[in-house]
């Protein structure tokens, strides 16, 4: 619902219409626009704001657009050439000088996002934010299991973006990302961007021991000599992974997405503690902890017996009566964050809350998470999480304006940390 002195894009005429009342606009495809048209630097594109969602910081005049509205130049506002009174200016406009307000009929079609079938919805999302529908691909398992993908439609010359995160089933998928980047290219792409919300092989990023492989340089070679020329992921397992990559790589974190639903819980900030689950994830907690009021870092201290196998050895810091918030990359089999969860309820804290940006969810990572340690677990949607994997204390977050974001300035050769947007978390 829209209300009160609303200015709303009607989806069946090229005329802007001012209403006093209630008007219908689905907010799953409602797009925040007008950069700085109508008040200079009252309404930003892609402020990001609470629950992931977007909305400008100081909102005067706010135009809701259907993201298929032909008013959208690529999901950004067309110039209307709008009539100015004497004195008036383009923050103050009067219902009767609408009427004169024309739509120009013309559209940029070179930047193409399509998507791959691991995570339909949030590449629907990323495309509604920016105002664009997904482009039309057809992907399909022969009988023996081998992946067939075709565009259904050009590509000569345009700018494509790629959504496919490598979640489990994890080959499946990244075979399927390897060949949409070679049909891209095959047919005559000007760019190819893969878009990975989750990198799968990241934590095969170093040698522990003799004879392993680095399955995260593997995987980065494949995505590179596939033909994309420029990889957007979203949190990455370890920063070096991104120097795996011959190519660039946009690096984005949720952390802000987080952090603004965290901060509308209106916590004390005398009584948060932010815990690092392991020693491995101290840089990430201590950044995360800088942003959240500058609260006290602890550490948990564990050693791991084998792989997703963990045993919590040692608390580092004071939690006795706070409210702690355990912060990592990723939830796998939630070992490591439950048995840190145990032993912060053991040291005196109030409540644990566990934030994580991927959650993979491994068995048996729901029983284990819904087992009443936890006040609430707080995830992003950058891998899709199956219905049955639902419990109660489960927070979703869409990551979806971040992405979408940072490819229109991908798209845009725009400055990651410009004025506006250094809050986004991009490398």
């Amino acid at each position: 619902m829209v209300l009160n002195n609303t200015l709303t894009l009607t989806s069946s005429t090229d005329r802007l219409i001012s209403s006093s009342q209630a008007v219908d606009v689905p907010d799953s495809c409602t797009h925040l626009a007008f950069k700085s048209h109508f008040r200079a630097g009252a309404l930003r594109h892609g402020d990001i704001g609470h629950y992931g969602q977007s909305f400008p910081r100081e909102i005067h005049e706010t135009v809701k657009c259907s993201f298929t509205d032909p008013a959208l130049m690529n999901g950004r506002p067309k110039v209307l050439p709008l009539p100015c009174k004497q004195g008036q200016t383009y923050g103050t406009l009067y219902p009767q000088d609408l009427k004169d307000v024309k739509l120009e009929d013309t559209h940029d079609t070179r930047l193409r996002i399509f998507s791959g079938t691991a995570n339909l919805p949030l590449a629907q999302e990323i495309a509604c934010y920016m105002g664009l529908d997904l482009s039309k691909i057809n992907i399909k398992r022969f009988a023996d299991g081998e992946i067939y993908v075709q565009l259904q439609e050009s590509v000569r010359g345009c700018d494509v973006f790629l959504v496919q995160p490598t979640c489990p089933p994890a080959n499946e998928n990244l075979m399927e990302l390897l060949v949409m980047i070679d049909a891209c290219r095959r047919a005559s792409a000007k760019t190819i961007t893969a878009v990975i919300p989750y990198f799968g092989y990241a934590r095969a990023d170093r040698k522990t021991h003799g004879r392993e492989s680095i399955a995260a340089k593997l995987v980065a070679n494949l995505i590179t000599e596939a033909g994309a020329n420029r990889v957007l992921a979203c949190d990455l397992h370890s920063g070096q992974s991104i120097g795996y990559f011959d190519i660039p790589v946009d690096h984005v974190h949720g952390q802000p997405v987080i952090l603004d639903y965290l901060a509308s819980k209106m916590i004390s900030s005398q009584d948060l503690v932010v815990v690092s689950p392991d020693v491995g994830g101290v840089a990430r907690a201590r950044a995360f902890a800088k942003k959240l009021s500058d609260a006290p870092l602890a550490i948990v201290d564990k050693r791991r017996q084998g792989h997703n196998v963990a045993e919590v050895m040692n608390l580092i810091g004071d939690v006795k009566g706070k409210v702690a918030v355990m912060v990592d990359d990723m939830i796998d089999t939630a070992g490591t964050i439950t048995n840190g969860a145990a032993l912060l309820h053991q040291e005196g804290a109030r409540e644990v809350y566990a934030c994580s940006t991927h959650a993979v969810f491994s068995p048996p990572a729901i029983e284990r998470l819904s087992g009443g340690l936890f006040q609430e677990v707080i995830i992003t949607n950058s891998i899709p999480v199956k219905e049955r994997n639902y419990f109660p204390q489960l927070t979703v977050l869409s990551v979806a304006n971040l992405l979408g974001e940072t490819i229109w300035r991908v798209y845009d050769d725009s400055s990651a940390d410009s004025e506006g947007h250094s809050s986004l978390g991009i490398d």
